[in-house]
């Protein structure tokens, strides 16, 4: 079984190939794929050649991937797009509505989009139930608002 691989070492090229291209469609960071290039290079050279100089071939094409390749793809496929903040760290700058009271150093509940999150606040009075804030800071699952 181990000839058979070794006798069409090309097709194991086509599947390593065909493996990272999946991988990089979860990913999307043009890192896996030049993997998948070097693997078509291994593959290409595999008929005319043996295991060594597959291997060299691959990471000399993968290590060129890396370096040519890849600043291309990402300076023209993710040109002028801003990083986007997911998760908590989307909460910075929005607005919602005290749904408990704050206190003056303890913690109180502030609504914001159908969510009901832990609040501190910057004053130095207490916010009562329904005062429009807006999401100043955010550490762990309490955030730090202020009065609109």
């Amino acid at each position: 079984m181990i000839e058979y691989f070794l006798d069409n070492m090309w097709a194991v090229w086509a599947v390593v190939a065909v493996l990272g291209l999946i991988i990089e469609l979860s990913s999307g960071d043009f890192f896996v794929i030049c993997f998948s290039i070097g693997a078509v290079g291994a593959a290409i050279a595999a008929p005319f050649s043996n295991t060594y100089v597959q291997l060299g071939v691959f990471a000399v094409v993968t290590a060129l991937s890396i370096f040519q390749v890849r600043p291309f793809a990402l300076r023209y496929l993710h040109k002028n797009e801003e990083p986007r903040v997911s998760n908590a760290d989307a909460l910075i700058g929005q607005t919602g509505r005290v749904s408990q009271t704050i206190p003056v150093g303890e913690y109180g509940r502030v609504a914001i989009g159908g969510d009901d999150w832990k609040a501190q606040s910057v004053c130095k009075e207490p916010i009562p139930v329904g005062t429009a804030v807006r999401v100043v800071s955010r550490e762990s699952i309490i955030i730090t608002v202020e009065v609109v």
